[in-house]
């Protein structure tokens, strides 16, 4: 079954009500914590293990999905997804995995439709990539779609196609990312650092300029010859929210003052 999460969207559900369970293996403390964060915000239930203890954890938590670092130190990445899945038959993983993996040691690791993310990676990403595997998870009743609206700005998850009163905007996969991140906050001011948390990769250190270069993208595509949706706050950073409607020119007659125009923040 389906519900609204916190963000707003579909949130994917047991039969129960009981929301998802996500196990998390990771042996590197910041990345664990940033994930565990990222996939809580879900409204999923989300538990940590080191690699030795996954076996056991997965056992006692019943996930319904993991995340697994293939680089874990004296963990075999071919062998340890067995061992979950001696536990929970068909238990799907999403691999997090070296921007180029190769060889031997990380052959075969997507078989059976499980996925991976290379890093550096966005948390977005990773969310987008286990919500595709948990929908074909046999453990969850869940199968619908998953639409953002914000007033006339409609975002589908499951297509990656964004429409503006009809229109289809095309974007790049860190415009559609970054649009994606604040559908799901509207309203909400977002900070440079979260956005850069939250759509670029959780080791990206560098600029900040970075986002406002993307807003501008966004700006020019979704607010084309449309009123503006995306408003900065000075010093604290951005969001998104329903554009305001336009006043409509009134019928002149004697007297009568011109209408004022709409006035638009930016």
């Amino acid at each position: 079954m389906t519900t609204a999460s916190p963000t707003g969207r579909t949130q994917l559900l047991h039969d129960d009500g009981s929301p998802v369970r996500v196990l998390v293996v990771v042996d590197e403390p910041a990345l664990t914590e940033l994930l565990c964060l990222a996939l809580r915000y879900e409204g999923w239930h989300v538990r940590s293990a080191a690699a030795g203890a996954a076996a056991a954890a997965a056992a006692e938590f019943r996930p319904d999905a993991v995340v697994l670092d293939v680089a874990l130190a004296g963990a075999d990445a071919q062998e340890l997804p067995a061992r979950l899945r001696s536990e929970r038959p068909g238990l799907p993983v999403l691999f997090l995995t070296p921007k180029d993996p190769g060889g031997e040691r990380f052959a075969g690791l997507t078989a059976g439709g499980d996925d991976r993310v290379a890093k550096p990676f966005g948390m977005e990403e990773v969310v987008a990539r286990l919500r595709g595997l948990l929908r074909r998870s046999p453990s969850l009743a869940a199968r619908g779609r998953s639409v953002l609206v914000v007033g006339d700005l409609v975002l589908d998850e499951d297509s990656r196609e964004v429409f503006r009163g009809g229109r289809e905007i095309r974007l790049t996969a860190t415009e559609f990312e970054l649009l994606r991140f604040l559908m799901r906050n509207p309203r909400r001011v977002l900070s440079k650092p979260q956005i850069l948390d939250r759509v670029w990769s959780y080791e990206f250190g560098g600029r900040a300029n970075v986002v406002e270069l993307y807003i501008s993208y966004l700006r020019r595509k979704i607010e084309a010859d449309a009123p503006p949706m995306i408003h900065t706050r000075r010093g604290a950073g951005y969001l998104i929210k329903p554009a305001e409607p336009v006043l409509a020119a009134r019928p002149a007659g004697p007297g009568a003052r011109p209408a004022k125009k709409a006035m638009y923040s930016v």
